[in-house]
């Protein structure tokens, strides 16, 4: 698969999309996904880069969560901000990686995203649960292609 437009249609993007509200619904967190061909460097390095360039880092809790995807490396890294990793257990991200892997591995990428957009959104509820004053800091759509 050389083409990150190939990776998923329209359709699907628009299903993540749709999970990615519903799993910000309850909770002051902010979940993004990014896409790109190749990582070019190493996966967990240029999803941290990802994550300062998408400034997920400005949220006001430091809740933000990213999915990076590269897809010709068959990679992918969840990243979540500071404020995140001083609350959810420890093998949090273990097991959110585990439930995207293993819809990967069956070829379901949109079912994988969405599985761990949903399950790090429910763990998030418990720690940064919404109020009526929380706003969507940052956008809800995929950003794809490499961004420097």
């Amino acid at each position: 698969m050389s083409n990150i437009e190939d990776f998923l249609t329209s359709e699907e993007e628009q299903e993540i999309i749709e999970a990615i509200r519903i799993a910000e619904k309850n909770t002051s967190g902010e979940i993004r996904v990014h896409i790109e061909r190749e990582a070019k460097k190493d996966t967990f390095e240029r999803a941290l880069e990802v994550f300062h360039l998408l400034k997920m880092d400005n949220t006001k809790q430091q809740n933000g969560v990213l999915i990076y995807v590269a897809v010709d490396d068959h990679s992918f890294v969840i990243y979540g901000d500071k404020g995140i990793n001083e609350v959810v257990e420890h093998d949090f991200w273990e097991t959110t990686k585990n439930a995207i892997q293993a819809q990967f591995k069956k070829g379901h990428f949109k079912q994988g995203l969405i599985d761990g957009i949903l399950k790090a959104g429910k763990e998030l509820e418990s720690f940064f649960p919404w109020d009526a004053n929380d706003i969507n800091e940052l956008p809800d759509d995929i950003s794809k292609g490499s961004i420097s």
